[in-house]
């Protein structure tokens, strides 16, 4: 009887990556020469530009690029690559199995502005209460990642459907394991982000609170959508974005 091997369809980040660094292994871009823009290389391969930003986020995690906000994307030696490595204990070098940023942000686009909606409609005095702390906990805090998460999570626990609820809570899991949007959040996400955040939470609070289905869901998609772009600000190279 004829046995089949399983078959393993890589994410496009990867094969982006992979060809990247066979093109670095084999010289074609010499250590500390800057690579081509997000732009090119996105036309190059007929990919979208968000794909090779994560490529790119892949690359820098496996030590082969440097990325520089504000100047560019960077080969870096064998050298450099150990010593990053070696202070930074806690960096997996292979991120193979990781979701995308890009993914995990448009999968929460497409559940949370939904269990704003129902929250607005649905939610107890108590669980308003809790989106209310959560919002406020943010403001001046060290830690504003943390009050961000409880903030959504309070919005899904009262959206009234916990499989929705459970799925919005499972979707910030993977994110929070996520090495790429760690890396990603370590590169664009600084005190004047938070500041936005904080205003764009403001806004969904005010619609939930009001019972304004309409504005809640609005408000919640406005959000996702701005975080997105916060994510896909230039690196610096020409191009980038």
């Amino acid at each position: 009887m004829s046995v089949f091997e399983a078959v393993a369809v890589p994410r496009l980040y990867r094969v982006i990556a992979d060809q990247i660094a066979s093109k670095i292994q084999q010289g074609e871009f010499s250590v500390g020469s800057r690579l081509p823009s997000e732009r090119e290389l996105a036309e190059q391969l007929q990919v979208s530009r968000a794909s090779i930003r994560e490529a790119l986020i892949a690359l820098e995690l496996e030590g082969y690029v440097a990325v520089r906000v504000g100047t560019g994307v960077f080969v870096i030696s064998d050298q450099q690559r150990n010593l990053n490595h070696s202070s930074d204990v806690s960096q997996p070098a292979q991120v193979d199995n990781d979701f995308g940023p890009f993914g995990l942000l448009e999968t929460r686009l497409l559940l949370e502005p939904e269990s704003a909606e129902l929250a607005a409609a649905l939610a107890t005095d108590e669980q308003l209460k809790a989106i209310q702390a959560a919002y406020e906990s943010m403001e001046g805090s060290s830690t504003p990642a943390r009050e961000d998460r409880a903030f959504h999570m309070a919005i899904a626990a009262a959206c009234g459907n916990s499989a929705l609820a459970a799925t919005i809570a499972h979707v910030w899991e993977l994110a929070l394991h996520s090495p790429m949007f760690s890396r990603m959040e370590r590169h664009f996400v600084d005190a004047n982000v938070w500041e936005k955040a904080q205003l764009e939470h403001g806004r969904i609070l005010d619609a939930i609170k009001s019972r304004d289905k309409v504005r809640a869901r609005a408000a919640m998609h406005d959000h996702l959508v701005s975080i997105l772009a916060r994510l896909r600000v230039d690196f610096g190279n020409e191009g980038i974005g």
